[in-house]
């Protein structure tokens, strides 16, 4: 019995292997579909049983996509990947929020940096309106959207793919913890000005085009939140 499962165990390898090697040789790209689950086991000389614990496994590690009667499909979702390894961490205690807080932290600061220099007239302008919308909204849960909205929208105008999945992995490992802050915060007189300052230092920094001036008021912006996180 020992024996079958070693040797199952191997099979199912295998196949995430052959999956894995022929994205990384370019044989099988985003978007394509992978061979029937009977020809893989056949190519691959293994059970079927193996070849469908590889797709559940690809699955989950955002590498492929499955469809019910239309198969599977390479996806490398990166994002994907990120969530559930965050996700697993947090729940084994390996990671907690201040760790996730000081990685975004850093790559905010960086996507403001970078935002500076690339965000575009239309990027721009969007972020003047939400930055102005959370001066005037009255509604805290509103508020808090606006706030997210807010620093998507810098790290989409970083233009750095990488720093934008990861830090939508992070925020949507810990959205209800972040969201439940959000409204702490915006419904707190103290806080909600503080927070409208940082943004508003935010934006006239990427106006001007400074990126360090946007990255330091990115960090005094971190400062209130952690303020935040300890009083509230």
């Amino acid at each position: 019995m020992m024996k079958d499962s070693t040797t199952t165990g191997k099979a199912y390898e295998k196949v995430i292997n052959y999956i894995q090697g022929e994205i990384l040789k370019g044989s099988l790209k985003r978007g394509e579909k992978l061979p029937p689950e009977r020809e893989l086991a056949e190519t691959l000389g293994v059970g079927r049983n193996s070849v469908r614990e590889a797709m559940r496994t690809l699955s989950l590690m955002g590498f492929i996509s499955s469809t019910q009667g239309a198969g599977n499909y390479v996806s490398c979702d990166m994002e994907k990947n990120l969530v559930e390894s965050t996700r697993m961490m947090l729940m084994m205690g390996e990671l907690d929020y201040q760790q996730i807080s000081e990685l975004r932290e850093g790559l905010e600061s960086q996507a403001a940096q970078l935002a500076a220099i690339r965000i575009t007239p239309e990027k721009m302008e969007e972020l003047e309106q939400i930055a102005w919308q959370l001066r005037d909204e009255v509604v805290v849960s509103r508020s808090a959207t606006l706030d997210k909205q807010f620093h998507y929208l810098i790290a989409e105008a970083a233009e750095n793919s990488l720093i934008l999945v990861i830090l939508r992995a992070m925020s949507e490992t810990v959205d209800s913890f972040i969201s439940h802050m959000r409204e702490k915060m915006m419904a707190d007189e103290r806080y909600r000005k503080r927070l409208w300052d940082t943004h508003q230092s935010i934006v006239v920094a990427l106006q001007d085009r400074n990126g360090q001036a946007a990255a330091k008021m990115m960090k005094e912006h971190f400062i209130v939140v952690n303020d935040a996180i300890k009083e509230l």
